[in-house]
């Protein structure tokens, strides 16, 4: 049985957090109801105040995250197992070798129930689904395909990536944000709203979605920018030339969008579109009738 398969069921949920020190600058841990695991996290000059608590001594999983730094704006990630969670964390801070991580999260079972095996199966259930998702590059060397567990087992460690998928994006750790959404299909009939906009020659076609303002495959950029252009975006850009996703040569004057990319606003969108400064909310104009995003957006407010 595999969770990617089988993608998690909507229904209503209670994540429980608990600040130790009462900051989010600490240890937190969080629990959601009926569910018998748990995540602890903490940045890592806080770490040893995780390794103190009795649950990160048992078996477990856990989670390094940080900065890309190949990758402008993206994160880095490992996911391990280990029958003793805090010891196996102690070796990666002292040996070095998992260095570019900024924060850790711990997950352990409240009732101390889970096994090596049931670790290993969860271990390869999360560097899959952050694969797929495509968004967090993993320095994991491979992708184990462990399967050896009773039938109730799976899935009872189905549902615990279920619950996983929910709180480890709280705590800040979005191993499976999609980097492109997937568009509605035909047969589920559905109509996607189409936005576009024009800059100095550059052409663009975008949707809204839920994971953000998605500039399509197809699209294209001014390659040249304007001294309006701020640097957040143009370290932006310069990430999405180099993981391939903006294209084009130098002498074309434009790049070219070759996959679906998600931004966090469509002045965001609008910036990398027409290489300066842009108000994402007037540009970005509906391809069906030129209604600015600004006022489809308002009406759909009302």
């Amino acid at each position: 049985m595999s969770l990617l398969k089988h993608p998690t069921r909507t229904m209503s949920r209670s994540v429980h957090l608990f600040l130790a020190d009462g900051s989010r600058g600490g240890v937190v841990r969080a629990e959601v109801g009926n569910w018998i695991g748990k995540v602890l996290s903490a940045p890592r000059p806080r770490l040893v105040e995780l390794f103190s608590r009795k649950e990160c001594a048992g078996t477990g999983i856990y989670v390094l995250w940080g900065p890309d730094p190949e990758r402008a704006g993206r994160a880095l990630g490992y996911i391990g197992e280990a029958d003793d969670v805090a010891a196996r964390l102690r070796y990666h801070l002292g040996s070095g070798d998992k260095d570019f991580f900024e924060r850790a999260a711990v997950i352990v079972s409240s009732d101390d129930s889970l096994t090596k095996a049931h670790a290993r199966y969860l271990e390869a259930q999360l560097i899959r689904a952050t694969i797929d998702a495509g968004s967090v590059r993993l320095t994991n060397s491979r992708a184990p395909d462990f399967q050896r567990l009773p039938e109730s087992d799976l899935a009872d460690m189905d549902n615990f990536v279920d619950q996983l998928r929910i709180v480890l994006p709280i705590l800040g750790f979005d191993l499976f944000q999609v980097s492109a959404p997937t568009r509605p299909r035909a047969e589920e009939g559905r109509g996607q709203l189409v936005f576009a906009m024009s800059a100095s020659g550059a052409m663009a076609r975008a949707i809204e979605s839920d994971a953000g303002f998605v500039v399509l495959a197809g699209s294209t950029a001014r390659r040249g920018s304007t001294g309006t252009f701020p640097e957040g975006y143009r370290v932006m850009r310069e990430g999405l030339v180099s993981d391939g996703r903006l294209t084009g040569a130098e002498a074309a004057g434009f790049y070219r969008f070759a996959a679906d990319v998600v931004f966090s606003s469509p002045s965001a969108a609008a910036a990398i579109v027409a290489g300066r400064s842009a108000s994402g909310p007037f540009e970005w104009k509906l391809e069906t009738n030129g209604t600015p995003y600004r006022d489809w957006k308002s009406a759909q407010l009302a």
